[in-house]
């Protein structure tokens, strides 16, 4: 009873909250995010890249996101209210987060603050007052922050049929231009298409302009013809539709896979990437996603995997043998779920929190390891191992990124089917049942020893068939190459992508490992964005961004136990209004 007085006590207050202060308080968020921003060097970093040549940089472009999420965020709590109070609400907390921003501006030109904060360059000044004095670019803050403000809240009451053509339009001009050198790649062997849109610089007005419009009309068509297409769609046959959705997603896996043989190297460098941390991610779903077993030293097994490939083909006196590439996979594979069931037994009764502690510290014993005198003598320490061949198929060798790539593949689609099949299997549901609760999973006759072992003996067979690949992709192995960061890039790409999903994994690899590669200038930031995406994930989309069918229904579940006890706190309150 009490928490349901302090709840509908809370849910007044709420209501009661003034628009003045809602926007103050909205706009101090956000401009404390600009600030942020500032004092971590990323809006200096980011002036630097053009998204159209001369006309609006990668920088600006993330003041005006900051500042229309603004208008989208007071949009959205400011429901019911008539459309020119949310509108003024938003150029209010728009014109505050530009007023947060022209007091950095304002001491930044009064004091020399780069003896302590050294991102705080001449260049960021000059970036936030768009090159402007102190006082005249400090207003001109304020004022854009206000207009950027009220036409987020607009672009949010805007009817879909021109707030979507308009999105991606935009979203269309910022792709073209964050991704120019992937673009330019591609369209450079047809030099009329490449004028039309790029300079040597970047992306100029007039090749933006043609995309914005190239997307919009594309959008605002499939808006106007979306129902009747829907409507065709739903008068197919059930098999017709089944055919036509299969060659849908055939197709577009068929245009990825291809997509390395056409843009060269480079992007089969970043596939290949995305592919090993796929493998490792499949092995590591089935530890956390299914098993529920938190396992932070999962690059130890990846480790294996790669220096038992290097000893076992290498041309080096470290070498123990010299045989086929072949022949030192299924050993790496069968060495790492060797080392997956060791690394198992110490943290068998280990739970929560612990577990994750334990398994940090087994995965550095193994760096560790690795760099000692002891293993000097086989493992080369800091030295590393060199000369590791390619693989070879006949008179074939994979001796480039995307042949390379495409046996990543293969052995990824393998994978795949082995953990689609174990993850439907009696063995998925015994690491399902253990996930929800150890004990009821133990009184129902399951062998908690058994199940924990294969669970981890299984994912670091994955995690050591990527490491085999890993090895030969480099030609050279060195052990501050299996920093914990791996463990932690893998763990981050399942949360991302969806826990106990396969599709989900490999989402999140493309999320988070994909586009950091094809960004590289931007990789020093790289794990402050994935904290933020996480926390961001945590919010909206707290079950991932593809999840598993039985993720999906336990947060059907969890939203159907909200609205239940929301009405029951709704009445709750009401009932307490009328008593008083």
């Amino acid at each position: 009873m009490a928490f349901e007085v302090v709840s509908s006590a809370r849910q007044e207050k709420e209501v009661q909250v003034s628009p003045l202060k809602m926007s103050v308080r909205t706009g101090l968020i956000f401009g404390g995010i600009v600030i942020y921003f500032a004092f971590v060097g990323i809006l200096t970093m980011f002036n630097t890249r053009w998204i159209i040549v001369d006309v609006l940089s990668l920088g600006h472009a993330l003041l005006v996101v900051i500042a229309g999420g603004l208008g989208l965020f007071v949009a959205n709590k400011t429901s019911g209210q008539e459309f020119w109070s949310r509108v003024m609400q938003g150029a209010g907390a728009g014109a505050v987060a530009g007023g947060v921003a022209s007091v950095l501006v304002l001491v930044l030109a009064q004091f020399k603050l780069r003896f302590i904060f050294v991102q705080l360059k001449p260049q960021l000044m000059k970036m936030l007052t768009y090159g402007q004095d102190a006082v005249p670019g400090s207003i001109l803050l304020i004022v854009g922050g206000a207009i950027l403000g009220a036409l987020g809240v607009i672009l949010y009451l805007m009817r879909p049929t021109w707030r979507r053509p308009l999105v991606a339009g935009l979203s269309a001009v910022c792709f073209a231009g964050l991704f120019q050198e992937l673009i330019q790649n591609l369209v450079r062997a047809f030099p009329t298409v490449w004028d039309l849109f790029y300079t040597w610089d970047g992306q100029h007005l007039r090749g933006a302009i043609l995309i914005f419009s190239i997307a919009f009309l594309g959008m605002a068509l499939w808006g106007w013809r979306r129902e009747s297409i829907k409507a065709g769609f739903g008068r197919l046959p059930q098999g017709q539709q089944k055919t036509v959705r299969y060659s849908g997603i055939t197709f577009g896996l068929l245009l990825l896979v291809l997509f390395p043989l056409f843009a060269g190297n480079f992007i089969g460098q970043v596939f290949m990437t995305v592919g090993l941390f796929t493998l490792m991610g499949m092995g590591l779903n089935l530890e956390i996603g299914l098993a529920g077993l938190l396992d932070l030293g999962f690059v130890a097994f990846f480790a294996v995997g790669a220096y038992t490939t290097g000893l076992l083909t290498a041309d080096s006196p470290h070498a123990l043998m010299n045989v086929s590439y072949w022949v030192a996979v299924p050993i790496a594979v069968f060495l790492s779920i060797c080392v997956g069931v060791l690394f198992g037994v110490p943290v068998l009764k280990v739970r929560g929190d612990y577990l994750a502690v334990a398994t940090l510290g087994l995965g550095e014993i193994v760096r560790v390891l690795v760099l000692s005198d002891a293993a000097g003598g086989l493992l080369a320490g800091a030295q590393g191992i060199l000369d590791i061949p390619r693989p070879w198929i006949g008179n074939y060798e994979f001796d480039s990124p995307v042949s390379l790539f495409y046996l990543t593949l293969v052995f990824s689609c393998l994978a795949a089917y082995i953990a689609y099949s174990l993850e439907n299997s009696r063995l998925g549901r015994a690491w399902t049942a253990i996930r929800d609760d150890e004990d009821v999973a133990q009184a129902l006759g399951i062998n908690l020893i058994n199940v924990k072992l294969l669970a981890y003996g299984l994912g670091a067979a994955f995690a050591g068939l990527a490491g085999s690949i890993f090895a030969v992709m480099l030609g050279s192995i060195f052990p501050h190459s299996f920093q914990l960061i791996i463990s932690i890039n893998v763990l981050a790409l399942i949360i991302v992508g969806g826990m106990g999903s396969l599709p989900g994994v490999a989402v999140g690899a493309l999320a988070l490992i994909g586009l950091p590669e094809l960004l590289r200038e931007f990789g020093e930031y790289r794990f402050l964005f994935y904290g933020l995406v996480i926390v961001i994930m945590m919010r909206l989309k707290p079950e991932g961004l593809w999840p598993s069918a039985a993720r999906k229904r336990e947060m059907m579940v969890d939203e159907e136990n909200r609205a239940a006890i929301e009405a029951e706190l709704g009445g709750a309150s009401a009932s307490s209004a009328e008593t008083k």
